[in-house]
């Protein structure tokens, strides 16, 4: 059939009239009995830098549910250590040894070759779709904003109160930051596509803490640079914002062909206020922890709403949480690609 003719990429394109596409953000994670044993015996950073092992935890939930698309095993800091951001992953979240304080900081990080330092991401790339030929693999990283929201924090936080103090405080010095890690990630991303990725994702996890002109200023313009020079290459650009709902009418201008929608913002509104737009979502992640039949009730809910499924990829609005029953997603899936 070829991956161009899946309905994960007529969909992205706002043209598939087959069944709907589902697949699961964090579909390769703990929730999954198969990934906790690989796990078992590497640590998460040695599992994100070992090829066979990122192969096989990406084509597990692949083959076992049946999803129609795979999404690259990695993390959005893989790109901190090169860049002069060491990170490690202890239990609880990333941890960066030293976080960017002022504008000195800034200038310690420094550009890298990323087909030598990330060459285990493409080496990735190419066992996956070695074992999964048919099934279209999605490329990612977080967005620029949402990269230096951790290089300024040092760590995870809920509301990253000193990233959005230092964009006021020292606006070159956050200008400089911004671009280096958007130039790394552009370059970045065009990797993966030559190395067999059909499409990108960007996940803007943390864009959503902004004010609206702070967040067209600081996520969407530099996410925009970055989705334009990929176009050429000719594969789906997908932008998942979390808290879209304040910014659709900036999102919606850019530069992509899919909008990911978390599972605050009503689907439909959001197709409606991004017309050019397919979307991809947004059922609530917490609704797997029911019964099999109030998944189906709240699943078919959203199908139910949708205008038009040509434009549509089924998703969660955020990623699978840990715990989550595997009958859940069995649930989830059979009925999306028993919709139509």
């Amino acid at each position: 059939m070829g991956v161009e003719n899946s309905n994960f990429i007529k969909a992205c394109y706002g043209k598939n009239d087959g069944q709907i596409p589902v697949w699961v953000m964090r579909q390769a994670g703990r929730y999954l009995p198969d990934y906790r044993a690989v796990r078992k015996k590497v640590s998460f950073l040695e599992l994100c830098r070992t090829p066979d092992l990122i192969a096989e935890v990406v084509r597990q939930p692949v083959e076992k549910f049946g999803l129609d698309a795979a999404i690259l095993f990695s993390d959005i800091l893989t790109i901190l250590e090169p860049l002069g951001a060491p990170v490690t992953f202890p239990e609880g979240g990333p941890h960066i040894e030293t976080p960017i304080a002022g504008p000195d900081d800034v200038d310690r990080l420094a550009d890298f070759d990323v087909d030598k330092e990330l060459s285990f991401v493409a080496e990735g790339i190419k066992k996956i779709k070695a074992i999964l030929p048919d099934t279209p693999l999605i490329g990612f990283a977080g967005s620029p904003f949402t990269v230096a929201c951790y290089l300024i924090e040092g760590q995870g936080s809920k509301n990253f109160d000193k990233a959005k103090a230092f964009l006021h405080r020292y606006p070159a010095a956050s200008w400089q930051l911004i671009n280096l890690v958007t130039e790394v990630t552009t370059r970045y991303l065009a990797m993966q596509v030559k190395a067999g990725a059909d499409a990108v994702q960007i996940f803007d996890s943390w864009g959503g803490i902004l004010s609206k002109e702070d967040y067209k200023e600081w996520s969407a313009r530099p996410v925009n640079s970055i989705f334009e020079h990929i176009e050429e290459l000719s594969v789906p650009r997908i932008l998942f914002v979390n808290n879209l709902a304040p910014y659709t009418d900036i999102v919606g201008r850019i530069a992509c062909e899919v909008i990911g929608v978390d599972y605050r913002m009503d689907l439909v509104q959001a197709a409606e206020a991004m017309p050019d737009k397919a979307v991809q979502g947004n059922l609530d992640p917490s609704v797997l922890h029911g019964a099999p039949e109030h998944v189906v009730e709240e699943t078919q809910r959203i199908l139910d709403s949708v205008k038009d499924h040509n434009r549509l990829i089924f998703n969660l609005g955020h990623g699978i949480q840990p715990k989550t029953p595997v009958e859940s997603v069995e649930a989830l899936v059979e009925t999306v690609h028993n919709y139509r």
